[in-house]
């Protein structure tokens, strides 16, 4: 998915930071087709948790930071 969004992350940068994350127990790695080896990530129960405190800074951010989607919808 992240490949394919608009940002278009280089595949190292993704892969270094998917690494960092399943360092600091974020997300885990499992392999889900053997030929050629692919892995998904999903997120652990700290991923889910830090999940939560990211959705409310968003959510913040909408609401007080000029430009953002709150913003826009109040013609700001």
């Amino acid at each position: 998915e992240f490949q394919n969004a608009p940002e278009k992350i280089p595949t190292n940068i993704l892969a270094d930071r998917l690494k960092r994350l399943q360092e600091h127990g974020i997300v885990s790695k499992h392999p889900y087709q053997e030929r050629p080896l692919r892995y998904e990530y999903l997120l652990t129960p700290k991923g889910r948790e830090l999940g939560a405190v990211l959705k409310a800074m968003v959510k913040w951010g909408e609401k007080h930071v000029p430009g953002s989607k709150a913003m826009r919808s109040l013609g700001q």
